[in-house]
């Protein structure tokens, strides 16, 4: 009977103590935009801007090499 009563003191502290930290998140605006996260995959990002960007021969190359290869099995 005694185990009994200590876990239910700790399971009682433990769901106050995330219902604590529930309104802690939310008041700090945890879940104020929940749209942008799961459309953030789908925005183009900009190219990055690099030395061999100029030399257009090597991706041409690249993807002379790379034609007709099939990845994935």
């Amino acid at each position: 009977m005694e185990a009994l009563f200590v876990l239910l003191i700790f399971s009682l502290i433990l769901g106050i103590g995330f219902l604590v930290a529930f309104f802690w998140a939310h008041n700090a605006g945890q879940y104020e935009d929940t749209e942008t996260p799961a459309i953030r995959m789908l925005f183009e990002d900009s190219p990055a801007k690099s030395p061999r960007a100029a030399n257009r021969s090597d991706t041409k190359s690249v993807i002379k090499k790379t034609e007709g290869v099939q990845y994935g099995g």
